[in-house]
């Protein structure tokens, strides 16, 4: 293929995003950061016909399901267990998504996401933050979350504790 012919085609694939509104990437990870969980960045970016923004409701929705089921069992329902599962991968896909895109270059940024706008990025130091509470505060769900399940399962390990003492 001669070079002539290569530079008619086209160098991307037209974007969804081209006819939109200008989306922020501050405002994107606020709401990965504050309500990732309920796909509400996903909802912003893509519309109300995400399938993944859906997906995270949905998961959430069976999370809090689980813990009411734990609550009220004592820690006890397998079926509680099962159903907080989905709803804590989603939560800390909200947090990984607010560093994600709270990590990502601006320019890079608005070549996905603002193809085409003539209003570009500029996030600063309020990202940054972002960046840290979802750092800070994923990672402590994620441990106090870990820490409730190691109990959990240590607590109802018949003679373990009186093995390991001896």
């Amino acid at each position: 293929m001669s070079s002539g012919s290569a530079s008619q085609l086209p160098s991307k694939v037209p974007s969804q995003h081209q006819h939109g509104h200008f989306r922020s990437k501050t405002l994107t990870a606020l709401l990965a950061c504050v309500g990732g969980s309920l796909g509400l960045h996903r909802f912003y970016l893509y519309g109300k016909r995400d399938i993944f923004g859906w997906l995270h409701l949905l998961a959430t929705l069976a999370g809090l399901c689980g813990i009411a089921l734990l609550i009220a069992s004592h820690r006890d329902s397998l079926l509680g267990w099962v159903l907080v599962a989905p709803g804590d991968i989603s939560l800390m896909a909200g947090f990984l998504a607010a560093l994600v895109y709270g990590l990502r270059p601006d320019q890079k940024w608005d070549e996905q996401f603002n193809p085409g706008s003539a209003r570009k990025s500029d996030s600063g130091w309020s990202v940054v933050l972002l960046v840290i509470a979802s750092l800070f505060i994923g990672a402590s769900v994620l441990m106090g979350g870990l820490a409730l399940g190691f109990q959990t399962y240590f607590e109802h390990q018949p003679g373990i504790f009186t093995s390991l003492s001896e």
